[in-house]
């Protein structure tokens, strides 16, 4: 799988934003990417050292329709990335 199929999109919210602080990023991934490649795609898009990898995958939700309730489409798989100190990814904080 080519590095940018890996990474989706990075995942912006509150949580993540905090999560800058610690040196750690949540990005979307594919749900077929292993920890590896979700490892070589950040470092060879983004040159730095990652640290650790942790993956999760997040399931499809009920949303209300007026008076329906239907299921939003698909899962999710976001992986959470630590990097070395002293490095970090303009994406998120500029």
């Amino acid at each position: 799988m080519h590095r940018y199929e890996v990474l989706r999109r990075p995942l912006l919210s509150e949580k993540t934003q905090a999560l800058g602080v610690l040196n750690q990023y949540a990005f979307e991934v594919a749900m077929t990417a292993t920890k590896v490649e979700i490892r070589e795609a950040v470092e060879s898009i983004f040159n730095v050292k990652v640290v650790q990898v942790r993956t999760a995958v997040m399931p499809s939700k009920d949303r209300r329709w007026g008076r329906k309730t239907v299921r939003r489409s698909g899962k999710l798989k976001k992986a959470l990335v630590t990097l070395r100190p002293g490095d970090s990814l303009d994406v998120f904080g500029a």
